[in-house]
């Protein structure tokens, strides 16, 4: 078979993997800067609020880059039919259907030891080039994977805000949680990951272990914000307050919880309230 026979008929069937016509793959991979949109949104303090600052005193950023019409409909089709059906472990709780910030830290309650840190700039270090190469390791074709990379994609990096991106992050530092729940196995730790936030924790005093846990993020070419790394008990983990025998939420979202229940608003209108209610939801399963 020739080759461009070869690349339309690969053409065809990721058209009809993704339920889309071919036309469309190639016009939006041939103008994908007209179907994303671009904002600056300044980082602030989980717990807090407050607005986090570089040492100079210019605030923290982070570009948004939303996908939007037929694009964004492609994406969907994309996590749904390729992405979604590979299976991840139990330790990576973020961007997988019916985990949570929440179901994150749980894991980690009654645990006297906890050591948390976070990737810095999770999403676009991830480049065009890793983002091709996942495809290639799933069994897409050098013709399809390309596509897909373009379609997932922009100006060489992985977009923030987009529906495939989380779960492409995820597949991409796969081979670095590999690493970390084979360390983790070995001297008896709770590993998860929510996106971008790492959390080990033992009952057992760990802390000699710290460092090789940097260094093997590091050797996977990640980078650490070590601004967020800390090891302590009794932490806030991915927003979330645990303890030895429960979880809460911080002080932020009780005192917004309050705010609401003086206000009498309706229950379909108390986001924080219901927040602080699975929250706590999670102790009174427990107890059961």
């Amino acid at each position: 078979m020739k080759s461009s026979q070869f690349k339309k008929k690969q053409l065809h069937y990721l058209a009809s993997l993704l339920c889309c016509a071919p036309g469309e793959i190639e016009y939006l991979c041939n103008n994908i800067q007209h179907y994303y949109g671009k904002w600056v949104e300044v980082k602030k303090d989980k717990v807090t609020g407050v607005i986090k600052k570089y040492p100079d005193g210019t605030p923290k950023e982070r570009v948004i880059r939303p996908s939007y019409k037929k694009l964004k409909e492609i994406q969907k089709s994309i996590k749904i039919n390729i992405l979604a059906k590979i299976e991840l472990p139990e330790n990576i709780q973020g961007g997988v259907k019916k985990k949570s910030n929440i179901t994150n830290a749980k894991k980690h309650q009654g645990n006297k030891y906890q050591f948390a840190t976070d990737l810095q700039g999770f999403f676009p270090s991830i480049t065009h080039k890793q983002i091709y190469n996942l495809f290639l390791s799933l069994g897409y074709s050098n013709y399809i994977s390309h596509w897909l990379t373009k379609l997932t994609s922009i100006e060489f990096e992985l977009p923030q805000g987009t529906p495939t991106s989380t779960a492409i992050a995820n597949l991409v530092f796969f081979e670095t949680d590999k690493r970390l729940i084979a360390l983790s196995e070995e001297y008896d730790l709770t590993y998860t990951r929510f996106v971008d936030d790492l959390t080990f924790s033992s009952s057992k005093d760990f802390r000699f272990l710290t460092g090789q846990i940097l260094e093997i993020v590091r050797a996977g070419g990640f980078s650490i914000s070590y601004r967020k790394t800390k090891y302590q008990g009794n932490q806030t983990l991915t927003g979330i307050n645990v303890f030895n025998n429960y979880i809460d939420a911080p002080d932020k979202i009780k005192l917004k919880a309050k705010e609401e229940q003086k206000m009498n608003q309706t229950t379909t209108n108390r986001p924080y309230t219901s927040y602080l209610q699975r929250i706590r939801g999670t102790n009174e399963n427990l107890a059961k």
